[in-house]
């Protein structure tokens, strides 16, 4: 990811205000916050939880995705967490909801206001956040109050049991109940609305997932919006976020109007 962070290719007049703040034990324990150089206080808070299989990735790769939502008003969070094999379903999305309870506790710090918290994530990641809107166990357990407003899930794997790839056995394979890991078998009225998008040139996650979870939502009438990106593969969904190759397709404006609507940049 290092060519699209570097200056000349991120957006400007933003500040990355915290850099591999701990909000829980060990190195992967740690987030960053961005924020617009000139913030206007009580903004929306966005956490963006990258991919990886759900066994690789650092926040720092992203560095071009939390400037770029940054940039459009949101204080956005970018946490580390716990990756395969050091630990299994449900660990990671435990993190999640972790780093979730440090915003309730400290992002009003950043002039941020957590009562109006946003999720979005690519691939993995996208799986995560869409497991933050479904299941409110992990905030419960995690001590979290907040609610989740909307999520954005990029190419994310939504309906991939049974377990095909060696990738995701070693993730999920021992869970007690493989197919209460799916989303789409999660889905009740009381889910937040969701944006899914994923590019139909995408081979590593089939655009399958983003159709099934969508038509959940619908059958439980919660508000979703789909997009499919002509000529789109997995990583360019998200790096197409990016002010480098933002052209490439409209994800991070049609992301930021599924924001706007639910009344996340209002004054």
């Amino acid at each position: 990811m290092d060519p699209f962070n570097l200056p000349t290719a991120v957006d400007t007049g933003v500040v990355k205000i915290g850099d591999g703040i701990p909000y829980a034990g060990g190195p992967r324990g740690k987030l960053d916050v961005y924020v617009q150089q000139n913030p206007r206080g009580n903004a929306p808070v966005l956490m963006f939880i990258y991919g990886g299989g759900w066994n690789r990735g650092e926040r720092w790769e992203y560095d071009f995705v939390g400037r770029a939502l940054a940039a459009r008003g949101f204080v956005t969070v970018i946490p580390d967490y716990r990756l395969v094999p050091e630990v299994t379903y449900p660990a990671f999305l435990y993190d999640i909801a972790v780093a979730a309870k440090w915003v309730e506790d400290n992002i009003g710090t950043f002039g941020g206001n957590a009562d109006k918290l946003f999720m979005a994530g690519h691939s993995a990641g996208a799986y995560n956040a869409v497991m933050m809107g479904l299941d409110p166990s992990f905030f419960n357990d995690a001590g979290c109050t907040l609610k989740v407003r909307g999520v954005a899930g990029l190419a994310g794997p939504y309906d991939f049991y049974p377990f095909e790839f060696n990738e995701v056995r070693e993730a999920f394979g021992y869970a007690a109940n493989p197919e209460g890991t799916q989303p789409v078998r999660l889905v009740t009225a009381d889910a937040p609305p969701m944006f899914l998008a994923t590019g139909n040139l995408d081979l590593i996650v089939k655009t399958d997932n983003t159709t099934a979870l969508a038509a959940k939502l619908r059958e439980n009438s919660v508000p979703v919006e789909e997009r499919y990106y002509d000529g789109i593969g997995h990583m360019e969904i998200v790096t197409a976020l990016g002010a480098m190759l933002r052209w490439r397709a409209p994800v991070l404006d049609d992301m930021v109007n599924f924001y706007s609507s639910l009344g996340a940049l209002d004054a």
